[in-house]
């Protein structure tokens, strides 16, 4: 069985063959396998965490290819669904000059909006130590019953229950759907990822300080991020700022999820324990700035050797070791 059930979506992204242009004016794009929640199952399968994921894809050629894609990766497809009634996702991702994205999204119905509560495996639910999922999934009613339903199944049954906010505006109906819907995640949660931007579409304020408004009594960990200044942790009765690692970003497309996976990988090695959350987010941040500096979501996100590699670069392969003990090479 695997650690950690990741629940979302699974898509493919069509990426610009250049940096630098709106989506009118690419001249070609390149396909790249992605999605938020399947992109943290890869990222965690990289670094040696059983994962699997769930969520639904089109009876087709591209859901074919995306099942195939976690397959290769080690990602227990088992709780993946398919649906001969709407084909798989796609998303249009424009990349500025900054490395920042455009999304234009083909969803009218894709067949992840199909995924009930009675596609949901529970057998891999009660088998795994965490569940994981994120906002992307509560912007349409069926993915939203589901996704709220597993993460009741797994606080219920003791499980580490994960979230990230992951605002994506395009997806909801208004921004104010949008913030009633991503709060009703976060409720559920235990762990929680969300940035500077999306914590102030939620507050009101970028300030770390704004987390604690957020605040509710089942949170173990908030992580903030903040691009190039790092990120912050939160416990209830403490907190932690952890710096960036300067990277050149030609993509950021899955950084985000990178740093998910660092840090539900460094909670579930040390489970049952007390995490050292500055050597964890560390690593996740590590995790988001290689993904960062590659093109595409899945093929850009690090294993633990190219981790190891890109932490002693920087001086500090001794926190990965500390993590992981067996890391030694």
């Amino acid at each position: 069985m695997a650690d950690v059930l990741c629940i979302g979506d699974l898509l493919i992204d069509f990426v610009p063959t250049v940096t630098g242009t709106g989506l009118a004016d690419a001249p070609a794009f390149e396909k790249a396998p992605g999605g938020a929640a399947a992109n943290v199952a890869v990222g965690l399968a990289r670094l040696g965490v059983p994962s699997a994921f769930g969520g639904k894809v089109g009876e087709d050629p591209f859901g074919h290819f995306l099942a195939d894609v976690l397959r290769r990766e080690g990602v227990d497809v088992t709780p993946l669904r398919f649906d001969s009634r709407a084909r798989t996702a796609l998303a249009f991702v424009s990349l500025r000059a900054d490395g920042e994205r455009e999304f234009l999204f083909y969803r009218h119905p894709s067949a992840d909006m199909l995924f009930t509560a009675a596609d949901l495996d529970q057998a891999a639910i009660n088998g795994a130590k965490a569940l994981h999922f994120d906002s992307i999934s509560l912007a349409s009613e069926n993915p939203r019953d589901a996704c709220l339903y597993a993460a009741d199944l797994a606080g219920s049954a003791g499980k580490l229950v994960s979230y990230d906010v992951n605002l994506r505006l395009p997806l909801w109906r208004d921004a104010e759907a949008a913030k009633a819907g991503i709060l009703a995640g976060l409720e559920k949660a235990q762990v929680v990822k969300l940035s500077d931007d999306e914590l102030e579409f939620l507050t009101g304020a970028r300030d770390p300080a704004a987390v604690r408004r957020l605040w509710h009594d089942r949170l173990r960990v908030v992580t903030l991020t903040r691009g190039a200044a790092g990120s912050v942790w939160m416990t209830p009765d403490s907190q932690g700022e952890v710096p960036s690692f300067p990277v050149k970003a030609v993509d950021t497309t899955g950084a985000g999820d990178a740093f998910m996976a660092g840090l539900l990988a460094g909670l579930v090695a040390t489970s049952g324990g007390s995490p050292d959350l500055d050597r964890i987010c560390l690593i996740a941040n590590a995790m988001g700035a290689v993904t960062a500096s590659a093109r595409g979501a899945i093929p850009s996100l690090p294993d633990r050797a190219a981790v190891r590699a890109f932490l002693t670069q920087q001086g500090r392969a001794a926190d990965l070791r500390a993590l992981w003990p067996e890391d030694s090479s």
